[in-house]
């Protein structure tokens, strides 16, 4: 039996909430059409099966409203209609949520992978995947040695200056390159954009070449970086980059990189193949 509105599940009630404070705020931002969309598919939260007029007491809109609605998300894949006329969320949705729980999963076995690394090679180690034009760290292990950058989960680094972020976009698609360049785009000034294009193109000519990213100074002065992809198996393409750094008063960037880069790319293969 579905639950009344009044006992709406904790999705609905959030994204109503949201809703109705940016109604409140006149958010010209906010785009109403796709808020209600959202809360069709927040609808099916604890319930796999519901009929139109159980969408309509849920979401408390409109029944001409929940009509366009369905029919556009069962278009697009994010809902189907079964045998009995009921709906239930279709395949688009069922991807998006494995990719994300994959991704969960992934971070999740990566942590311990992390600090054994860490520990054993005496750096610091992080995973990362790129935001809105910056490297965001998912999973962080800091080396024994005192560095100048604290990082920690959450943050955010430039992709362009950062190791991290070259092996991400070095190792990403065309599609996902571009993306990228866009967010770059979007985010920086002329000149900033313009470096960050040439920087990225000379990493992608190095990681083509050698199979990894290197940052000497680039980003904070006094720290050596290097990075990998990481190529997620459950899901077909690069979901995170991973790096490993030291101080840079303590390495060559050479020597370094022969020593710690063929361990990086079987920390990768590991965390990304799920081993």
């Amino acid at each position: 039996m579905t639950k009344p509105l009044s006992t709406s599940t904790s999705l609905l009630e959030k994204i109503y909430g949201i809703m109705n404070q940016n109604k409140g705020e006149s958010d010209r931002q906010f785009v109403t059409a796709l808020g209600r969309g959202l809360t069709i598919l927040a609808a099916f939260e604890h319930d796999e099966r519901l009929t139109h007029q159980q969408l309509c007491q849920m979401t408390a809109l409109p029944k001409a409203t929940v009509t366009r609605l369905i029919h556009t998300l069962t278009t697009l894949g994010f809902l189907r209609i079964t045998e009995h006329g009921q709906y239930q969320l279709g395949s688009s949705a069922v991807r998006l949520s494995a990719t994300a729980w994959s991704r969960h999963d992934m971070v999740a076995a990566a942590e311990p992978l992390l600090r054994q690394f860490a520990s054993e090679n005496e750096v610091s180690v992080n995973l990362a995947t790129e935001v809105e034009g910056e490297m965001r760290y998912h999973a962080c292990c800091r080396s024994p040695a005192r560095l100048s950058v604290n990082l920690q989960v959450g943050s955010a680094v430039p992709v362009a200056r950062t190791a991290i972020g070259r092996a991400f976009y070095a190792a990403s698609s065309q599609a996902r390159q571009a993306v990228i360049i866009s967010n770059l785009k979007e985010n920086l000034s002329v000149e900033e954009y313009d470096h960050a294009q040439t920087a990225l193109a000379s990493a992608t000519e190095h990681y083509e070449k050698y199979g990894y990213t290197v940052s000497d100074g680039d980003f904070s002065t006094d720290i050596l970086a290097v990075a990998v992809g990481v190529y997620d198996v459950a899901t077909g393409q690069y979901a995170y980059s991973l790096n490993a750094s030291v101080p840079s008063a303590n390495w060559e960037a050479d020597e370094y990189a022969a020593m710690i880069v063929p361990k990086l790319q079987a920390l990768a293969e590991r965390i990304g193949g799920r081993v």
